[in-house]
């Protein structure tokens, strides 16, 4: 089995619900627990064997686009792929990439901070073909802000049914994906008036029984969606990120080497 080295981060968002302690800064550049939301994914990303990154951006991408320009990458490649409709659903921003993905990846939320150990454990688990493996949590009565997680209903190790909206559920979508790049023909499919979410595609797998779930155990994640979510998790992730940070770059505004590209 390939290892599995490249990551897709949805970070396009507009974030309305955590503008007001943004300070005017889209929603991945929104500190917590000292560094920007996006920097903690891609670093726990990175922990868990990820080198290659596609990050899609929207809402502000100028400002992001600036912070890559300062950060010292390293051994890690990182392509900005712009989505001029980030007003639209998430799905649409994973359409955007799919020129930049050829093999299997993880796919991640640029608001979900995760540990590393759970993409770990996701990324070592053999994707049968058409198949898409979601990291879900059982534990729901831990989760905080319950009205606006994504719910999924399960047959055995299938996912059966997916939304935010669903009445039966029995565990909880945590943002973490191990997909192959066939996801993006299910989202197009899944397209409506030029519209999709991520969960639109999902729902799709579900009822072709190509979407398997995978259980986190007792790790934590948590979707900062909110400034109360922010302050949640500030106390759950106490002491559990050591990630050294991204430095800034040795080169003015420039980035250093060649690891960074735009498209």
């Amino acid at each position: 089995m390939k290892k599995v080295n490249q990551c897709l981060i949805l970070a396009a968002g507009n974030g309305t619900r955590l503008r007001p302690v943004s300070a005017g800064l889209p929603k991945p550049l929104v500190p917590f627990r000292g560094k920007p939301i996006l920097e903690h994914v891609i670093l726990s990303a990175h922990e868990a064997g990820i080198e290659k990154f596609v990050i899609v951006v929207g809402y502000r991408s100028d400002l992001i686009r600036r912070w890559f320009d300062r950060r010292w990458l390293g051994n890690l490649s990182v392509t900005l792929v712009e989505n001029l409709d980030y007003h639209k659903s998430n799905g649409i921003s994973a359409l955007k990439a799919k020129d930049e993905i050829h093999e299997n990846f993880l796919l991640l939320m640029a608001d979900h901070i995760f540990e590393p150990e759970t993409a770990k454990a996701l990324m070592r688990e053999r994707l049968a073909p058409g198949e898409v493996i979601l990291a879900v949590d059982p534990e729901i009565d831990r989760i905080y802000d319950l009205d606006d997680a994504t719910k999924v209903r399960r047959d055995g190790d299938r996912i059966v049914d997916i939304g935010k909206e669903i009445a039966n559920y029995d565990a909880l979508d945590t943002g973490m994906f191990l997909c192959s790049p066939g996801l993006f023909d299910k989202l197009a499919s899944a397209t409506r008036d030029g519209n999709c979410s991520l969960s639109d595609g999902m729902g799709q797998l579900a009822r072709e029984r190509n979407l398997r779930a995978l259980e986190i155990g007792d790790a934590h994640w948590q979707d900062l969606d909110t400034p109360e979510a922010l302050t949640y998790a500030e106390s759950i992730f106490d002491g559990r990120f050591g990630h050294e940070p991204m430095g800034d770059s040795l080169v003015g505004d420039g980035m250093v080497g060649d690891r960074m590209t735009s498209v």
